[in-house]
């Protein structure tokens, strides 16, 4: 098992990686302002997910593709950057009221966690990022490497969800004041159309 040395300094490098703002504490915000607090709370779960699905693919190896061959990172970097893009061109030429999360049909949440999942899924920079960070921690040679992989992907993913939680509970105050406001809420609308095409085109930059 990892020495607790190792876990100390693992659990205060993903301390300080938790609290830096990044693209999805900017997508989770976004989201939180603009739709409430239920919108805000699925996508968390969704990002979550998606960099949990990151941590058992670098484990069992298939980030490693990624890292090696230029033709699927920039694949998959197309892919992702186009999502996020069509999302902010949605958001922007959407005219309605703010979303009222507490009548989001079952359609509409499970549509939020997809959404969630997939931004951080179609990123290949959290799948490099994931081969260069947790086998650090990691002794060379061990023969339950791959375990000690999930082990420390299920904290950083454990850590950073309840993190974003806060924001979460953070950002909600704000949705009220926006959907008592028509004229605030269709800037808070198109902001956030204008984060999601900012986060796409920024993806569309990554290099190996």
């Amino acid at each position: 098992m990892i020495e607790a040395h190792d876990l100390w300094l693992f659990l205060s490098a993903s301390f300080l990686l938790w609290i830096t703002p990044g693209p999805d504490t900017m997508y989770i915000l976004a989201r939180t302002i603009s739709q409430g607090r239920l919108a805000g709370l699925l996508c968390v779960f969704g990002v979550s997910a998606g960099i949990l699905a990151h941590t058992l693919f670098a484990a069992i190896g298939l980030s490693a593709i990624l890292a090696t061959s230029a033709l699927a990172f920039t694949a998959v970097k197309f892919i992702g950057a186009a999502y996020l893009i069509y999302l902010g061109i949605q958001a922007l030429r959407s005219h309605r009221k703010l979303a009222d999360s507490s009548g989001m049909s079952a359609q509409s949440r499970s549509q939020l966690f997809f959404q969630g999942f997939l931004t951080n899924l179609l990123n290949p920079k959290i799948a490099i990022f994931f081969l260069a960070f947790l086998p650090q921690f990691v002794a060379p040679g061990s023969n339950n490497g791959a375990s000690i992989f999930l082990f420390l992907g299920g904290i950083f993913v454990l850590g950073g969800t309840l993190w974003c939680l806060l924001l979460v509970a953070f950002a909600s105050r704000f949705t009220g004041a926006a959907n008592s406001n028509t004229r605030l809420s269709g800037t808070v609308g198109k902001i956030t159309g204008l984060v999601y095409i900012g986060l796409g085109l920024n993806l569309l930059r990554a290099k190996l």
